[in-house]
């Protein structure tokens, strides 16, 4: 799986993706909310959940793998013009 990790890191679209990819699943599975998350060890608590629930964490990694996949490709890789880019496509002020 090669993928322009740079470009993507740069975008805050694929950033909060990646973050709701794994939290939803996970505050959904403790039928917490995001205003529940009101202290770290809470969020430390939901971690340890997450790895001592085998199918929480299999619908975690599915769920990041779905963000990370790009479905305008062949495969599970970035094409080669993605690979080249420096700043995602259509780049902004937000992205440099």
């Amino acid at each position: 799986m090669k993928l322009n990790w740079k470009v993507r890191f740069k975008n805050p679209v694929f950033i909060f993706q990646l973050v709701l990819s794994a939290l939803i699943p996970l505050l959904a599975s403790t039928g917490l909310r995001f205003e529940d998350l009101t202290t770290w060890s809470i969020v430390g608590d939901l971690i340890l959940q997450a790895y001592s629930n085998p199918f929480l964490l299999f619908t975690m990694i599915v769920a990041v793998y779905a963000t990370l996949n790009d479905p305008t490709t062949y495969g599970h890789s970035d094409s080669s013009q993605a690979m080249n880019y420096d700043i995602p496509k259509g780049g902004s002020k937000w992205s440099k």
